[in-house]
């Protein structure tokens, strides 16, 4: 069985809340007394992209399970690659253009029995996300080159499709109908996993599971819900969560949400 927990939505600021949430949420997953395959930290781990946030963020994201993160649009790609994809991080198979500060941050995880391809998804000044010709060129390098027996896991960001929240859907991944057609391909890309909406959502995308991790640092108020005199847009006191993903020896994909205390 392998178990793969998804955090995502940090927003670290320098302030005490968001990094109390996270350290709360990471603590938790270090006193698991399972061995994860994976933890992967799906963007926005910077509240303002500012090298002292992500100074925080590489003390806070320190963990005796594999982990891999990626940029969202709170991020500043040369920032986060300076301070989390350096010397002595740990950081599993970094691809990209190391000259260009600003390309694309693209992560790839082969484990036993499974591969996780972690794609930026990040619009350099734009809240919105699509994914660079070079980060699906790179993707489709990824499915071609893993056994059709071995399930891939493909993770960002930005969601491709809308979730029905207009104000995470105006900003979600765009261009999606090129991700559908490199999926098209490859039989065995098993589900997609996203981040950005700060809420826990199930829907499907290219015909299959496309799992949407709750927020750490405030879950977003579904457009059904009454506004709240904190925020018209999210809820502040609910407590941060995170997601396991399980591939069972069958293939079957599982994915549960938990919250945690702080």
């Amino acid at each position: 069985m392998i178990v793969i927990a998804q955090v995502s939505d940090i927003h670290v600021d320098g302030e005490p809340r968001s990094v109390d949430r996270t350290r709360a949420v990471l603590r938790y997953l270090e006193e698991l007394p399972y061995d994860l395959a994976a933890v992967l930290v799906t963007g926005d781990v910077a509240d303002h992209g500012r090298p002292d946030e992500y100074a925080v963020v590489r003390e806070l994201l320190n963990s005796r399970h594999p982990l891999l993160a990626c940029p969202g649009n709170h991020d500043e790609r040369a920032a986060f690659r300076a301070a989390l994809l350096g010397p002595g991080t740990g950081t599993p198979a970094v691809t990209g253009d190391t000259a260009r500060p600003d390309a694309p941050v693209n992560q790839v995880l082969r484990g036993e029995g499974f591969v996780v391809a972690l794609c930026d998804s990040s619009v350099p000044g734009k809240d919105e996300g699509f994914l660079e010709d070079e980060t699906l060129a790179w993707l489709d390098g990824i499915l071609d080159s893993t056994p059709h027996e071995v399930p891939v896991l493909v993770a960002f960001h930005h969601p491709p499709v809308p979730l029905r929240t207009p104000y995470v859907d105006g900003i979600r991944q765009f261009g999606e109908e090129r991700l559908a057609a490199l999926a098209d391909r490859h039989p065995h890309l098993t589900a997609f996993l996203a981040g950005h909406a700060h809420t826990a959502a199930a829907t499907t995308f290219a015909g299959r599971p496309l799992l949407v991790a709750p927020g750490v640092v405030s879950t977003l108020r579904l457009p059904w819900e009454n506004p709240g005199p904190d925020s018209p847009h999210v809820h502040l006191d609910l407590p941060p969560a995170l997601a396991f993903h399980v591939l069972g020896e069958d293939g079957r994909l599982t994915t549960h949400f938990r919250t945690v205390q702080v």
